[in-house]
C-alpha cells in the first residue's frame, strides 16, 4: 500500500467510527440514564428500529429533515414510555417485557414503513472535517454527522447533571435504593418512567442518524441489531456517560474496518470484518460480566431486577 492509500484507510476508520458510532452514541446516552434509575430496556432495538422509520417518514412527508429527527426522538419516547409504564406493574419483569417491546417496534416499524423503502427523504447535513486535504477520498470519509455534536454535548450534561443536580441526584437514588428513594417521599415508579422515557427520546436520535444520514434510507435490516449491542457498551462504559462516547466510538470504529479496507482497494474478508462489532460485543460481554460478582459502577437495583 501506497502512503497515500495509509492515509485513506486511517480517514476511512476515524469517518466511520465517527459516522458509525453516533447511533451506538445516542442509544447508549439512553440506555445509560435508563439504567442509572434502576431499570434495563432490553426493547431499545425495536426503539431504535420504530425511530428511524418515523424520522424518515417525518422527513419525507415534511420536507425537513430536523422535524424527521424531532419525529424519530418522539416515537423513541413514546415507545420507552410504554416500557417504563407496564415495568411499574406489579410482578412485571423488565426483560421480558423489554423483548416483548422489541417485537412490537420492529413489527410495527415493518409494517407501517413498507410504503417508504423506495422513496428518499431530504437528509441531516454534513459536517467537513476533511478540508486539510486534497484527497477525495479523505474528505468524503471525514464527512461527519451534524447530530454528533449533539450527542457529545448531550453526554457531557448527563455526566454533569448525575454529579451536580438534584434530579440527577435523584435518578442515581432511585436506581441504587428504592426503599431510601421511598423513605425520602419521593416516587420511585415516577422517576423510572421518566428516566426511561427521556432515555427513549435520546434513543431516539440514534434512530434518525440511522436513516437521515448514514446509510441515510430505510429498509427492515437498518439497524443490525445496534439496540441489543448498546446495552453491553453500557457495561463496557460503566455506566458513565463520558465513557460512553469513546466506547461508541470504539464501536463504530470497528464496525468501519470492513469498508474503510474497500474504499482502498482491498476486497478479502470484507463479510468477515463486519463482524467485528458483534465479536467485541461478546468479548467484553465476557471480560467484564462475572458469575456472582457484580460490575463497577452497576446501580445497586440492576442486580435485584424484577
Amino acid at each position: 500500500m501506497t502512503a497515500d492509500q495509509w492515509v485513506a484507510l486511517f480517514a476511512g476508520i476515524v469517518g466511520g467510527a465517527l459516522r458509525v458510532g453516533t447511533p451506538f452514541l445516542f442509544v447508549s446516552l439512553g440506555e445509560c440514564l435508563t439504567e442509572k434509575s434502576g431499570r434495563i430496556n432490553l426493547g431499545l432495538e425495536g426503539v431504535l428500529v420504530l425511530s428511524a422509520m418515523s424520522a424518515f417518514g417525518g422527513a419525507y412527508l415534511t420536507g425537513s429533515p430536523w422535524l424527521g429527527v424531532l419525529s424519530g426522538a418522539c416515537a423513541g419516547a413514546l415507545l420507552a414510555t410504554l416500557h417504563g409504564v407496564l415495568c411499574s406493574l406489579p410482578r412485571v419483569n423488565d426483560v421480558a417485557t423489554g423483548i416483548a417491546l422489541m417485537l412490537l417496534g420492529t413489527g410495527l416499524a415493518f409494517y407501517l414503513g413498507k410504503p417508504l423503502i423506495q422513496p428518499q427523504a431530504p437528509q441531516i447535513p454534513a459536517i467537513p472535517l476533511g478540508g486539510w486535504s486534497s484527497s477525495s477520498v479523505v474528505q468524503s470519509a471525514l464527512q461527519i454527522n451534524a447530530l454528533l455534536p449533539i450527542g457529545i454535548a448531550l453526554a457531557v450534561g448527563l455526566w454533569w447533571a448525575f454529579a451536580r443536580t438534584r434530579w440527577g441526584l435523584l435518578v442515581r437514588l432511585a436506581g441504587d435504593s428504592a426503599n431510601a428513594t421511598r423513605a425520602l417521599g419521593y416516587s420511585v415508579s415516577g422517576i423510572r418512567i421518566a428516566a426511561t422515557a427521556a432515555g427513549g427520546f435520546m434513543a431516539g436520535l440514534g434512530g434518525a442518524s440511522l436513516t437521515l444520514f448514514y446509510p441515510g434510507s430505510w429498509n427492515e435490516g437498518i439497524s443490525s441489531g445496534q439496540g441489543l449491542i448498546a446495552v453491553a457498551l453500557v457495561i463496557f462504559a460503566r455506566w458513565s456517560p463520558l465513557r460512553c462516547v469513546g466506547a461508541a466510538m470504539l464501536f463504530g470504529g470497528a464496525g468501519a474496518i470492513g469498508p474503510a479496507m474497500q474504499s482502498v482497494g482491498i476486497g478479502w474478508g470484507y463479510h468477515l470484518f463486519n463482524t467485528v462489532p458483534y465479536v467485541l460485543t461478546l468479548v467484553i460481554l465476557v471480560l467484564t460480566c462475572k458469575p456472582g460478582s457484580v460490575a463497577v459502577g452497576s446501580p445497586g437495583e440492576l442486580s435485584s431486577t424484577r
